[in-house]
């Protein structure tokens, strides 16, 4: 290829050789980005904060050695020059072959070659691999010595200056590395001219398209050892790295290529289309320096898309574990910040209020209690090297853990590795270890094991995780005790491979682990199309209008899923990796147009319907296993064994006499002549022995035109030309992710700036659409009729939702932060804001008027009215801080916005928290989001549109904690209870239990006491034991307040509770309804919002008797008794968790008892004077007269007997019951019973043709007009399929 290599295919297998090192024409300069790093810890340190102490600060301090400190590495040579469909990016390049710089040693030193891979993200999120192998060459130029004398000269004056002894103190203990202990450390580190040598770190590099590991690394390592060797390679290098760059192609998918190192063929693999992807780094290493337990913690993590920070010692250890993880969430892609090697000057990045996954060195001298970071609420820390992992709160479980950890483990223990990964410490695993696979199975075979061998299974038996599975397995009937050790691949003589065992033995561990991962994906997607929702409109305005469109029907795929798998779930469908999955399958129609992950796993999905014959949305928890990894590692051995393709061997180039000759010891300065320019013969094509890609390609050009005008016609028929097209795939793809990696260049204020800002904008645009989403979501009705979506949001997903807001909130908060303290920094801004308020209080310069729960009552308001509860973010602050259950900054933190959100008070509080400007201006940076004046204010008019909607996501969630409630009891005014001698008590029950009977004092209304969460309250049982004189009672109404979340419900009564009076009650259970608090004056406070009413039936104020209610008409009655019906019914059509009180529904103002009651009382003949006639009355007479029946066998049919049976029994039952609960409760209770057992419709067919009914009702009456009892019977029996549980203050005292 002529002109540096250009040209349009990108078919070569690397596109670039890079040489990294020293310039000794510049010098030995210190790296600027790390002098830039160490300004920062230094204008930290002058701030008062402790630095950034990490292992990373390792070379940045000037109190280092000379020989530990960083110096500037450069792009010593690439060639070629540039390619076109690959612009070299030099800054990036320089800093990832070299991540800290140029390193010094001494003979004294370790100087073993190190091989990393790194990756390079573009903004477009296309991605270049590089493979760097680092090894230390002796340092020749005086100069450099001399400097690096000089550089220890100065710096042995410095430290001896700074830590002099004190007088009279030997100092030779210094000199003989004695004294302090980074003394000796830096005393060993010395450099002296005359008796040292030195020797500086050179890097040699492929950049490639695909990431080839094992092929890259050879040919590295080839070459090292082609300048190392005393014997010279068979042609200069120039020849292997030409060819390696122009001659040998990438292998085309399904195939496998040869083509020739320095001393030993290469030998690389790609999957075919219909494979899972290529994924050439060992799991092995992953699963060996992790164990199964943390790999699917950290799997889980990532999934969900929290902040992942590994941390090792080994650039490569870093990329592996990095790469390994975002290979086994196929088909899924990781679409954030991805930095597997973090280089040193870029620690500010770590700062990034968005999910990422980076890697950062350490020096392995620092443990993690020195790694301070900026922040940590939703961090997954990983320290690779020492086998330990840091997980965020609330992590779910990932479905069927058990069994998919079991089948991993298993097939680690068929390949001789120990699932709890290979610690020093690890006893079974050095067991392990020593008991090679191979010898087993030969033993085996020799008949030197009995029937049953000796198993890797037998040594693992006291790990933990082992124990769990063992556990497991007993009770699903399998047993790893059948567990087969996997022959040695080497006896296998059917097929014969081109490489060497061990690379065979991690190519299959390799596709087996994948298969086992991908299977998971395929089993628990496998509907997942159904519940895709296409977009109505044309492509052009579903693009414009993506952020608020739905593309997957969450609410409907979460209801089939079993219970176990929700909290994961419902977490998982709301991450970006999940929208760009959707999306991908919305633009891609037909198959050649799809993504190729999304090619291969929808193949997947479709081979499991055929194969599993079932409903399509049907789910089961049954665990299937993976069936498919034996045919995909037969797939790699035919490959392996039958080489599809040969490169061109390397041969001699068109050099200068005396060119290609080097020193034994040093990489040699290459004629870039020769290199920098490709064959020009053959335009551009890659030549194989005995296979042409460029006549391979024409020989396939009509299908690819073929695709080409499938396509085109596509686009036409969306109205998108080609060019319209990649930019909105584009945009979709990069839909939510502002940055998907730091720019590796000069790092300049400007720079930083730049990227900070691209910060603040995302978290502002992510902030509206969470908002906007939550409210949508939770507006339930009213946004389906604007064109929003579905109707129900579950329980789980709303607990996602909320979740997903406090990390936004973390994130925000994070960002710009100038010390990090604890590890939530909303809770830490929290608790600064609170010891200033409290400095100022104690001051006087603040009064308490924002600060206390409650002002005491006023003497002459002791009546209606509970005053209302002040708002106070401080007071807010102490109610969680009391919560003992809560141990952690973040839980807190999490706790103080559920309740805020409760309280409708997340965004006032929030801006309380902000409006201290001098606190916020000492907490955070200038850069920081929440010193971004204009996107604060839009930020927190985001939050203040939850105002609008009730969540009680700190009540439901915190159901153990103790809560105050605060009673008042409202007696009628005009017949007060000042003259009232009996003992009252009462008894508050709500959906998450009740209290035991509480006896209030005599003549005091209000009281608070303390006791377990009750839930959103339901009901008040309220009655006296009649004692004294005066034992009669009008109780108006009773209000109940919770002290913490400020809801305040009223429970109505009007009635009386007396013997003699009214229905004669001495108790009732009265149904409340939430209320909402007026304001005060000069506060506003908090305000908790009403159930919405039924306008069909007017509310009774103080009905002494029941004359005094409203008369309806049989038209009024029938539609309350169906909106009664109804409202049941709907009550069990929501999932379980989302249901709301059913007693309400059954008690309250318009419930089924209200509208039962309207309709016996309809036509009931008008009582004497002076004496109530109630329907009890009429039911007991009617009870009365079907005994006397059954007493003389005059029944007519035994249907007949049988209701009537039932009714008297129930009847009798409540007359029975010692509680003195009244004519009207006794009716409340027989009917809630007879909705409970399906018997209402029964007793009212029974009623109407009873005699009784003829003297106590008018002709008008409902109940004896047949057309209508007909009419509500048919309407009662719709009760029938939904099994009624009946809370426990309705049916006290009854056992039936």
């Amino acid at each position: 290829m002529s002109g540096g290599g250009g040209g349009s295919a990108p078919s070569r297998f690397a596109d670039y050789f890079v040489i990294c090192g020293l310039d000794t024409e510049t010098g030995l300069e210190p790296d600027e980005l790390s002098a830039l790093c160490q300004y920062i810890q230094a204008s930290k340190a002058r701030d008062g904060a402790r630095p950034f102490t990490s292992s990373t600060a390792e070379g940045e301090n000037f109190e280092q050695t000379p020989l530990r400190r960083t110096f500037k590495s450069k792009v010593l040579a690439r060639y070629p020059e540039n390619v076109d469909w690959n612009p070299f990016d030099q800054d990036a390049v320089g800093m990832l072959c070299m991540p800290k710089g140029l390193a010094f040693k001494t003979q004294a030193d370790p100087r073993e070659p190190q091989f990393h891979a790194f990756i390079i993200t573009r903004e477009d999120g296309s991605r270049t691999f590089g493979f760097a192998l680092t090894f230390y060459e002796e340092v020749t130029s005086k100069q450099i010595c001399s400097a690096m004398q000089t550089l220890y000269h100065m710096h042995n004056a410095e430290y001896d200056v700074f830590h002099a002894p004190p007088d009279g103190q030997d100092h030779s203990g210094l000199r003989d590395g004695g004294g302090a202990p980074g003394t000796k450390l830096q005393r060993l580190n010395s450099y002296d001219i005359s008796r040292d040598t030195l020797y500086v770190s050179k890097c040699i590099c492929l950049i490639t398209p695909m990431a080839f590991m094992k092929a890259c690394r050879s040919v590295l390592e080839q070459l090292h050892r082609a300048v190392t060797s005393p014997q010279p390679p068979p042609l200069p290098l120039e020849s292997y790295i030409y060819n390696v760059l122009y001659e040998v192609p990438l292998p085309p998918p399904g195939r496998s290529l040869k083509f020739s190192g320095v001393y030993a063929p290469i030998v690389c693999q790609r999957p075919s289309t219909s494979e899972l992807p290529l994924f050439d780094f060992p799991v092995r290493e992953v699963f060996e320096l992790l164990g199964v337990e943390n790999v699917f913690q950290l799997f889980t993590c990532a999934l969900l898309e929290f902040q992942i920070l590994l941390y090792s010692q080994h650039y490569q250890r870093l990329m592996a574990v990095a790469e390994t993880i975002t290979a086994l969430m196929f088909p899924f892609q990781w679409q954030h910040v991805y930095v597997p090697i973090l280089p040193a000057s870029l620690l500010h990045f770590l700062d990034a209020p968005v999910p990422y996954l980076m890697g950062l060195h350490s020096n392995g001298l620092d443990d993690r209690s020195k790694l301070e970071l900026p922040q940590e609420a939703n961090l997954c820390f990983v320290d690779i090297d020492n086998h330990f992992i840091e997980l965020p709160e609330d992590l779910p479980q990932f479905p069927n853990k058990l069994e998919f950890v079991q089948e991993v483990s298993e097939i680690l223990m068929a390949f001789g590795l120990p699932p709890e990964g290979t610690l020093p410490c690890s006893e079974s695993a050095a067991k392990l270890k020593r008991l090679r696979a191979s010898e087993l199975v030969s033993d085996k075979r020799n008949g030197n094991v009995a029937g049953s061998p000796l198993q890797p299974y037998e040594l693992l038996k006291e790990n933990e995780t082992i124990a769990r599975l063992q556990a497991l397995v007993r009770r699903t009937g399998v047993s790893l005790e059948k567990l087969e050790v996997r022959e040695d691949p080497s006896n296998n003589k059917s097929l014969k491979v081109q490489c060497d065992e061990e690379e065979l033995r991690i190519y299959q561990l390799n596709i087996q682990i994948r298969e086992v991962f991908a299977n998971r994906f395929t089993q628990m997607f496998a509907d997942y199309e159904v519940f895709v929702i296409q977009p109505s409109q044309d492509k052009e305005s579903w693009f414009t209008n993506r952020e608020q469109m739905q593309n997957f029907d969450k609410a409907s795929f979460l209801s089939d899923q079993p219970e176990p798998y929700l909290p994961f779930l419902s977490r998982f469908l709301e991450t970006q990796m999940f929208a760009s999955f959707i999306d991908n399958k919305i633009m891609c129609h037909d198959d050649d147009d799809k993504d190729p992950a999304l090619r291969v796993f929808d193949a997947r999905v479709d081979k499991i319907r055929l194969l599993n014959v079932r409903t399509p949305t049907l789910r089961t928890s049954m665990y299937q296993k993976c069936t498919t990894g034996d045919e995909a590692e037969k797939a790699i051995e035919l490959r392996l064994a039958k080489i599809d393709h040969t490169a061109v061997h390397p041969h001699l180039l068109d050099m200068k006499i005396g060119q290609g000759k080097y020193e034994p010891g040093f990489f040699p300065k290459l004629q870039s002549d020769v290199l920098s320019t490709g064959p020009a013969s053959n335009n551009g094509r890659v030549f194989i022995v005995g296979f042409d890609l460029a006549r391979w390609t024409k020989r396939n050009a009509p299908a690819q035109w073929r695709r080409k005008d499938r396509q085109k016609q596509h686009t036409e028929h969306l109205r998108l030309d080609n060019d319209q097209r990649e930019k909105y795939i584009q945009e979709a793809r990069n839909m939510g992710s502002t940055i998907r990696q730091p720019k590796l260049s000069n790092l300049s204020p400007s720079v930083i700036a730049q990227t900070n800002w691209k910060f603040v904008e995302g978290l502002l645009k992510e902030c509206r659409n969470k908002t906007k989403r939550m409210l949508v979501e939770k507006m339930g009705r009213e946004a389906v009729e604007l064109g929003h979506g579905e109707v129900s949001i579950t329980g789980v997903e709303e607990n996602t939702l909320i979740a997903s807001l406090c990390d936004l909130l973390e994130r925000i908060w994070s960002h710009g932060l100038q010390v990090k303290q604890g590890k939530s920094a909303l809770w830490s801004h929290l608790l600064h804001y609170q010891e200033n308020q409290q400095r100022k209080l104690a001051s006087g310069s603040v009064g308490p008027s924002g600060i206390f729960l409650d002002s005491e009552r006023r003497k002459s308001d002791a009546g209606s009215a509970m005053s209302p509860l002040r708002v106070s973010l401080i007071q807010d602050m102490r109610h969680i801080q009391n919560i003992g259950e809560i141990k952690t900054d973040v839980g807190k933190a999490r706790a103080w916005v559920r309740l805020s959100m409760e309280k409708k008070l997340l965004s006032r509080h929030l801006k309380q928290l902000l409006s201290d400007h001098e606190l916020t201006k000492k907490l955070y940076k200038r850069y920081a989001f929440l010193r971004c004046d204009d996107e604060k204010e839009q930020f927190l008019y985001h939050l203040l549109s939850f105002s609008a909607v009730d969540y009680f996501c700190f009540t439901n969630v915190f159901t153990t904690v103790l809560i105050p409630y605060h009673i008042l009891i409202v007696p009628s005014k005009k017949l007060g209870g000042s003259m009232f001698t009996a003992n009252p008590w009462i008894c508050i029950s709500g959906e998450l239990g009740e209290t035991q009977i509480l006896q209030i004092p005599r003549n005091v209304l209000e009281m608070t006491f303390e006791c377990q969460n009750l839930g959103k309250l339901t009901t008040v049982q309220i009655g006296h034991d009649n004692a004294g004189l005066y034992a009669r009672w009008l109780v108006e109404h009773v209000t109940v307040r919770n002290g913490v979340t400020g809801h305040t419900y009223k429970f109505p009564c009007g009635r009386w509770l007396g013997k003699g009076m009214d229905d004669g009650s001495l108790e009732r259970v009265l149904v409340g309804e939430l209320l909402m608090s007026q304001p005060e004056v000069d506060e506003r406070p908090c305000r908790t919002p009403p159930l919405q009413p039924s306008p069909s039936v007017i509310r009774r104020l103080v009905p002494v008797s029941p004359n005094s209610k409203p008369k309806l008409n049989t038209g009024q009655i029938q539609e309350s008794i169906g909106e009664a019906v109804n409202g049941i019914v709907k009550h069990f059509h929501k999932p379980e968790k989302e249901r709301g009180s059913l007693t309400l529904l059954l008690c309250g103002e318009c419930g089924l008892v209200s509208a039962l009651e309207q309709a016996f009382q309809h036509g009931f003949k008008s009582p004497r004077l002076f004496k109530n006639v109630f329907i009890w009355d009429f039911l007991e007479k009617a009870q009365t007269y079907y005994e006397t029946l059954e007493q003389n066998e005059l029944v007519p049919e035994e249907n007949w007997h049988t209701r009537a049976r039932s009714f008297c029994r129930f009847v009798t039952a409540i007359n029975s019951t010692p509680r003195n609960i009244g004519k009207d409760g006794k009716f409340q209770m027989l009917v809630c019973l007879g909705a409970r057992d399906h018997l209402l419709h029964h007793w009212i067919a029974l009623l109407a043709d009873c005699p009784i009914t003829a003297h106590m009702y008018e002709d008008v009456a409902l109940i004896k007009d047949h057309t209508l009892v007909n009419s509500l019977i048919r309407v009662l029996q719709t009760l029938q399929e939904f099994n009624i549980t009946l809370e426990t203050s309705l049916v006290k005292g009854i056992d039936i």
